[in-house]
């Protein structure tokens, strides 16, 4: 599971990042670290669009988004 680190980015960086990884097609399952509600929203709609399910965890001011190719 690839690891993405998009804490500190404002948008669209953080769904730019996501989308990259997800054309790369390395990895079925995706773990990306948000420290923003607009992140969030963005990648969890990004994903989705692109055929991936999105589950989120917080983690104090963090979120922890996993996504998983369908």
């Amino acid at each position: 599971m690839q690891t993405i680190d998009v804490r500190g980015l404002s948008c669209p960086q953080p769904v730019f990042l996501v989308l990259e990884a997800i054309k790369a097609g390395k990895d079925s399952t995706l773990e990306v670290r948000v420290d923003n509600i607009a992140a969030v929203e963005n990648i969890t709609r990004a994903a989705a669009s692109s055929g991936w399910s999105v589950s989120a965890a917080e983690s104090g001011e963090e979120t922890f988004l996993t996504l998983a190719k369908q």
